[in-house]
Order: structure tokens, then C-alpha cells, then sequence
């Protein structure tokens, strides 16, 4: 690990700020994933600023009846806040489905959001990465793509968003509420927040430079049958090579998303519509325009087994 020095901030502009204005600086909170990619210098901050004590770290009912969740509420607490497993339970699925006990009691709402988009090329230096060097080249493209996307890549890079989290927050029309180095609030709707790699696939979200989380809110609840479905190679801590979030009434209307995909939580409001007939038409209307590899164009079948287990589970709940 390269040497970095580190701040403790005082208050949400101060870190901004500081994160900003100097080159290489980062936020740092639970750092499950950035600390695992500092020790293989993968990731090279020459600047932490630490926002634990910033204070967002609770979940409070909003005027409109959703909740705002803190940037800094665990993945933990999220999960088994009884607001969040009564209204929002796909969310609480979807939390649970994901990396370990451990790594949820300190990964926090926020740096689930952020966690890098990535596929085994990412993580070897001897390979080229477009996300790791702009410029270099996409190792996965032409090479090992299994688990990579079929939708939303591009030629410059093909991984998937690793996030649970993420899937059901799309699903639920979550929108991420930010402070800037100048104060300036803003809350872009968690479907602008993940960008598609295009040609600046190192660029993974829609925030500014200094740019920090501070809440992400939900809207009122949904009704319906909440479910997460997730597909992977191996019981736990294993990310997913298909997953579907769905939230389904008792006619069969509903809405999905889904993850293992692409570059970023997937949803489609023709899914949504197709889903009165069937996994089969949903799983058409969410993969337009899909452009597999030879790798994983198992995917596309798998994808519409996934859907119609979500709806099987919907129904008998």
C-alpha cells in the first residue's frame, strides 16, 4: 500500500471541500471496497478525508411517507430496520443477498452506491483497463467474459455493477441526496446516478469532483408481493450473475430490475409493462438491444428463469 495522508472531517462541506481541492483525495467511511484496492494499489488516494462523524447515520420518515436513509447507515442496520423490512422488503432481500455479515455491519448506504463497477481484468495490473487507465484497452472484451455484461456495454468496457443494493433501490425509484464544496445541495434520481461506460468508463456516477452523499431517499411505499432473486455460483459472497427485483401485485402488474447485467442497475419500463404476460415477455422488453458474448450468452435465457422464479415466489408468498 502506497503512503496517503488522512483527515478526520468536521463537518460535510469541510470534507467536500477537501476532497476537491486536492488531486487524488477520497472519501472514506466503512472502506470495504476502497481499503481492499488500496493494498493492491489498484486504487492510489494520496488523501482520505474520513466522514464518520458527519452524523448520517439514521433512517427517518419523510413528509411524503417514504424514508430518508443516512449515507452512513450500515448495510446491517439498513437491513433489519423493521420501517425498511415491513415497507421496503425487497430492500432488506437484497441487502441480505449480498456480501458477508462482517462486510455489511461496516459497508454503509452510500459506499454500497459507489462501490466500483468491475470484472477480474480490473483487478490485474499486467492487463488493460480502461477503468484503471484510461486509454489502455478492455482486457475482458476478446477475453474471459462469463460474467460480464450482455446490455449497456461499449467498446471501451463490459463489467457489471456489483451492487445488490443498487438493484432494489432502481427498483424502487430511490433518488441520492448530495452536498458540494460550495454547499450546494442537489438529488438525482438513482436511475441518472449510475452512467453506462461509453467512452469514459472510469467515470461510474453522475457526482462531481468533492461531490458528497449525504441521504438517499425512498418514496412511499409500494404495494405488493416484494422479492429478490439472485443467481450466482456459489451460496454466499459471490456476486451475482443474474439477479431480478420485483415488487408484483396480486393481478400480476408489477415492476422489475435487475443486476449482473451492466454497467449499472437495469430497468426498462417495458419489462414493467410485459409483466402481466409472462417472464418471457418481460425478459424480451428488458434485453433490447442485448449484445452478449459467446461467454455468457447464457444470460439471456437465464435472465427470464430468474423472472419467472421471482413471479412463482411472488404468487405462493
Amino acid at each position: 500500500m502506497r503512503s496517503f495522508t488522512y483527515e478526520r472531517a468536521a463537518d460535510p462541506v469541510t470534507a467536500a471541500r477537501a476532497v476537491a481541492q486536492r488531486q487524488g483525495a477520497k472519501f472514506i467511511a466503512g472502506g470495504t471496497n476502497l481499503l481492499d484496492l488500496m493494498k493492491i494499489e489498484i486504487e492510489t488516494p494520496t488523501h482520505l478525508v474520513d466522514v464518520q462523524d458527519l452524523g448520517f447515520d439514521r433512517i427517518e420518515a419523510t413528509e411524503d411517507g417514504g424514508l430518508r436513509i443516512g449515507a452512513l447507515v450500515t448495510n446491517t442496520d439498513l437491513a433489519a430496520d423493521k420501517r425498511v423490512r415491513r415497507d421496503y422488503a425487497v430492500l432488506t432481500r437484497a441487502i441480505v443477498a449480498g456480501a458477508s455479515g462482517q462486510l455489511r455491519n461496516k459497508a454503509t448506504t452510500a459506499g454500497n452506491l459507489l462501490q466500483r463497477t468491475r470484472c477480474p481484468y480490473f483487478y490485474d495490473p499486467s492487463m488493460p483497463c480502461n477503468k484503471r487507465r484510461p486509454g489502455s484497452g478492455c482486457g475482458a472484451i476478446g477475453g474471459y467474459s462469463r460474467q460480464l455484461a450482455v446490455i449497456g456495454g461499449s467498446d471501451k468496457c463490459i463489467a457489471t455493477n456489483p451492487s445488490d443494493m443498487a438493484v432494489a433501490m432502481r427498483l424502487l425509484d430511490a433518488k441520492v441526496e448530495t452536498i458540494d464544496p460550495q454547499g450546494a445541495t442537489r438529488t438525482i434520481p438513482i436511475a441518472d446516478f449510475h452512467r453506462l461506460p461509453g467512452d469514459t468508463p472510469h467515470i461510474e456516477t453522475a457526482l462531481e469532483p468533492g461531490e458528497l452523499i449525504t441521504a438517499v431517499t425512498l418514496p412511499k411505499p409500494i404495494g405488493g408481493r416484494h422479492v429478490y432473486e439472485k443467481v450466482r455460483d456459489r451460496a454466499s459472497y459471490a456476486f451475482a450473475i443474474v439477479s431480478v427485483a420485483a415488487v408484483i401485485a396480486k393481478d400480476g402488474s408489477g415492476r422489475i430490475a435487475a443486476g449482473g447485467l451492466a454497467h449499472k442497475p437495469w430497468r426498462v419500463e417495458a419489462a414493467d409493462t410485459a409483466l402481466p404476460q409472462g417472464a418471457k415477455a418481460a425478459a424480451t422488453a428488458l434485453l433490447a438491444g442485448a449484445q452478449p458474448t459467446p461467454d455468457n450468452a447464457f444470460k439471456l435465457p437465464l435472465v427470464e428463469r430468474t423472472i419467472a422464479a421471482a413471479l412463482d415466489t411472488a404468487r405462493s408468498a
